[in-house]
């Protein structure tokens, strides 16, 4: 199944028998939730899910984005309208990073049918809608599992064993500065690979053959096993979605750097290598 749909696609698809249950997830670091843009125009039958609320714990020792209790995500899902046994596309303004999330959400959480709207919003050439829709209830229960999922010690692992990816901006991969976390730097080992690369100007995905390429000089083709991480878990989605296009599994680190920094105890690497 493609991890991702185009915009034409999902048109003649909303248009059809078995129509996907659509997801917004518009959604800014920092920032106060896009519910408002949401209510001003969103893709026909659209449910907003916040991110910050609903996607993820509270911040604390698991970083600034933990993974929400599957439990909670659950009732989540189904208030939006989603079921085991229907397709979902997820969209957001148009970097990917959101939607990325709440695809990765769901998949390891094991809904076997998730996309994501390549080049977000802004890709869409169809009308939009300010009638905030009320689905029946879903049925989807979580099951946690269904995609690699690492911790702190897996990651540093990961690392020497394999190949970890951080999907940060190279800036914060090397140190130079660290707008958000407590220190700058790179889990030692890790290898830069920003979430930026992964698409063209206009937000869409790099097609398939160029992500492998992509992933494969950074050595993804020798490792044993693959895995990402970034600032808090949102970016490093959309670098395991990339690398699901390229056809190359991999397992997210959810915690990321706003995990990882927080313990003292744990290394720190600066500059441009791994080490």
């Amino acid at each position: 199944m493609n991890a991702i749909i185009s915009a034409a696609d999902l048109a003649s698809e909303s248009a059809g028998p078995r129509p996907p249950v659509l997801l917004d997830v518009r959604w800014q670091l920092g920032g106060p939730n896009l519910r408002p843009e949401y209510e001003a125009g969103h893709l026909p039958g659209a449910v907003y899910v916040d991110l910050d609320a609903e996607l993820a714990g509270a911040p604390g020792s698991g970083g600034r984005h933990p993974l929400p209790d599957p439990a909670d995500f659950g009732a989540v899902m189904r208030r939006a309208g989603v079921s085991a046994g229907t397709p979902v596309v997820v969209y957001d303004g148009g970097t990917g990073w959101a939607a990325a999330r709440a695809w990765w959400l769901l998949r390891w959480t094991g809904h076997p049918d998730v996309r994501v709207l390549d080049g977000g919003l802004a890709a869409w050439e169809g009308g939009l809608s300010t009638e905030v829709p009320t689905p029946a209830e879903g049925d989807f229960r979580p099951v946690p599992g269904g995609v690699g999922l690492l911790d702190a010690d897996a990651a540093a692992g990961l690392a020497d064993a394999g190949l970890l990816l951080d999907a940060r901006a190279a800036e914060r991969y090397r140190g130079d500065v660290e707008p958000i976390d407590r220190v700058g730097g790179h889990i030692p080992g890790a290898v830069s690979a920003p979430t930026s690369e992964n698409t063209a100007a206009d937000g869409r995905f790099l097609p398939a053959a160029e992500l492998k390429d992509r992933f494969g000089a950074l050595g993804a083709a020798q490792a044993s096993a693959v895995g990402v991480y970034c600032g808090s878990g949102v970016s490093g989605a959309h670098e395991v979605l990339a690398l699901e296009i390229a056809g190359i599994p991999a397992a997210l680190y959810a915690g990321s750097w706003s995990e990882w920094s927080s313990d003292e105890s744990r290394p720190v690497a600066t500059g441009p290598g791994p080490r």
